[in-house]
């Protein structure tokens, strides 16, 4: 036996009967192994606390070795037990077995102290063996090595389909170093592995890449440390698996995380920055914050807005971040067509720019502000709502590939948004101003029915009201003086612009209309916060009147009416105080323009029920309260409820909402 085996332990356990001392001599003799004698009644007591390597029971009683066995096997599970009779017997050999013992020697055999030390060094290796061998059975190595603690190849084995990857053949890999076959620092953590195996004795896993003559690979070994000494020296079994197509998964798999991982966190900023758009009290307090909250998001290092000021030109607005250097260079070639925020524009849709760094040809200029801030990527979001574009949305990422598929219908929702907001901000101010600005234009010559109905019947057309639908589509309410209304059904009906048009009712010399149009300058105008007032077509000339709010950008207003009139002039503006009505005021107004009748039938109908649903009372029940006809009742209720919606509607002649 080798001199390794000194620390081990075994207690020697006997009945009152058993002769130990030449035993315990014999085995401290041959081998140097620690040996505890003690009696079989002091076994219990021995087994508690860090248990022995192995128990030796010298007995000839059959109940003593059962119970004892079965006390083993209780309290330290992993122990192995040697049953070592001095007669010993086929009945005493049964119980042993049966008991569980790991072995049974009867003294009288020559072998008897290489069969207990043989118990002991093979609980010793028991676990490592058994992980060697499961490796072996279900992780069959593509690659197996014996490797001295050294780092030298000592045996090599590859599978032969694998060995056309490698310029060394197994046979010549052995006898050189690790070193010889990997990077310096590649080497010394393999090294460090086989350290960790050697003084642990536990087998260890590690992960490399290996350079073959086509690609990098990438193998997982379990490092397995063996007993046996080769040249003297310890060494390990090192088994590698080539999991190359396992590691790229893994790769993509992580990378679609941190994906879905960046994707929620771009998805609460801007569901954080569509929350506080809603209490914005002016365009620049949106601008201000979206700007700032996709910057706190530490996401992006940049984020600015730009305004399109209609003449091919952008202008700063706002922004936040650190990426001063790549703005100031953005702004000072702002004309240059090939920048994204102005494709953005142009284009109303989302640009975006990924690897700016290495995008060619990109000015130096440019390239050294990208670099100094460490801008990756860009995205340029179009400011829009409906036919309306108010600007664009520009962010500054230092992630490659920032702007993905998912990434961009983020930006796409919050470029509507911001969109849709500074609409209703323009819109509430003109609401609830005391002064407004009124703007009126002049447009020669324009091409849509209107301007072609009155340049051929030499009639005149006023817009009475305008909206959309639900879906979208515009329709107008137009009335038109000088032409019947069968002739405008006919004209409209072919006309590319109009989808549908219905005749509301036909004065001989003039008529109203109701118009679904495809596109609409009245809706261009309506979506930049603009209330409409008058819109009239005579003699091919068109005059429209609107208001504004006295901080509205008239320049953008002009230049949205001239993408639809070429030909469009600015001829008056005007400051003018709106007249303010109390809710009494307006109420008494009212009452004065209703008849004693319309009155008396809009009380009993709204008292009685009728216009409830379902209704509480029909228009005969009002009627015969009136005691008039029905037809009479619903006479003096429809005359009743135009003079109240007219009121609400026409007061100024508002045509939009």
């Amino acid at each position: 036996m080798e001199s390794d085996t000194s620390g081990e332990l075994i207690v020697l356990a006997t009945d009152a009967r058993g002769a130990r001392a030449h035993v315990t001599d014999e085995i401290r003799d041959r081998t140097g192994v620690s040996v505890r004698p003690i009696s079989i009644a002091e076994l219990e007591g021995c087994l508690e606390g860090e248990p022995p390597d192995a128990v030796v029971l010298v007995t000839d009683d059959p109940d003593a070795v059962r119970t004892n066995v079965e006390r083993v096997r209780e309290e330290t599970p992993d122990t192995p037990v040697v049953v070592s009779p001095r007669d010993g017997s086929e009945r005493l050999a049964t119980v042993a077995l049966r008991a569980r013992a790991t072995d049974y020697v009867s003294q009288d055999e020559t072998r008897l102290v290489d069969r207990i030390l043989e118990s002991v060094r093979s609980h010793a290796s028991r676990d490592r063996s058994e992980e060697f061998r499961r490796i072996l059975a279900e992780e069959l190595p593509d690659e197996a090595f014996v490797i001295g603690a050294d780092g030298t190849y000592l045996e090599a084995t590859v599978r032969p389909e694998s060995e056309g990857l490698y310029e060394t053949s197994a046979a010549e890999l052995v006898g050189t170093n690790l070193g010889d076959a990997f990077p310096e620092r590649t080497a010394e953590e393999l090294l460090d592995c086989i350290e960790r195996a050697i003084e642990t004795g536990e087998i260890q896993s590690v992960e490399y890449d290996v350079e073959t003559g086509e690609e990098r690979l990438r193998y997982e070994a379990r490092v397995v440390p063996t007993d046996r000494r080769i040249g003297g020296r310890r060494a390990v079994v090192w088994l590698a698996r080539d999991i190359t197509e396992r590691a790229k998964r893994e790769r993509e798999l992580r990378a679609r995380q941190a994906e879905l991982e960046t994707l929620n966190r771009i998805n609460a900023v801007v569901r954080r920055v569509i929350e506080t758009l809603v209490e914005a009290p002016s365009r620049n307090a949106i601008e201000r914050e979206v700007c700032r909250q996709l910057v706190d998001s530490e996401l992006y290092c940049g984020s600015w807005i730009a305004e399109w000021t209609g003449d091919g030109a952008l202008a700063y607005r706002t922004g936040a971040g650190e990426a001063t250097t790549y703005l100031e260079c953005v702004q000072e070639g702002s004309d240059d067509p090939g920048r994204p925020f102005r494709r953005a524009v142009r284009s109303g849709e989302i640009q975006t720019e990924d690897h700016v760094l290495e995008r060619e040809p990109l000015p130096d200029q440019l390239q050294t502000a990208a670099a100094a801030d460490d801008v990756e990527a860009v995205v340029a979001v179009p400011i829009t709502y409906e036919d309306a574009t108010y600007g664009a949305l520009t962010v500054l990422a230092s992630r490659d590939d920032a702007f993905s598929e998912s990434e961009r219908a983020g930006f796409e929702l919050l470029g509507e948004t911001i969109g849709f907001t500074i609409m209703a901000v323009k819109n509430r101010q003109l609401l609830f101003a005391d002064t407004v600005v009124e703007l009126e234009f002049r447009i020669d010559g324009g091409e849509t029915f209107s301007f072609d109905l009155s340049r051929e019947y030499d009639c005149t057309c006023s817009l009475e009201w305008s909206g959309t639908t639900a879906n979208g589509r515009t329709f107008q309410f137009v009335t038109i003086d000088g032409i019947d209304g069968e002739t405008v059904l006919e004209e409209a009906n072919d006309h590319d612009s109009i989808e549908e048009c219905r005749l509301v009712h036909d004065r001989g010399g003039g008529c109203t209309i109701e118009m679904r149009l495809s596109e609409s300058g009245v809706r261009t105008l309506t979506n930049h916060g603009v209330t409409i007032r008058d819109v009239t077509v005579e003699d091919a000339v068109g005059t429209c009147l609107v208001e504004v709010s006295q901080d509205a950008n008239v320049r953008e207003i002009a230049d949205a009416l001239s993408a639809i009139y070429e030909n469009t002039e600015l001829v008056a503006r005007r400051e003018v105080d709106r007249q303010v009505r109390t809710a009494a005021e307006r109420r008494n107004l009212i009452l004065d323009e209703l008849t004693d009748r319309q009155l008396t039938t809009l009380r009993l109908a709204y008292y009685g029920g009728f216009f409830d649903w379902p209704r509480e009372s029909t228009g005969e029940e009002v009627a015969e309260a009136m005691d008039v006809s029905p037809p009479t009742m619903h006479q003096h209720l429809r005359k009743g409820l135009k003079t109240v919606l007219s009121e609400f509607f026409e007061a100024g002649r508002t045509t939009s909402e």
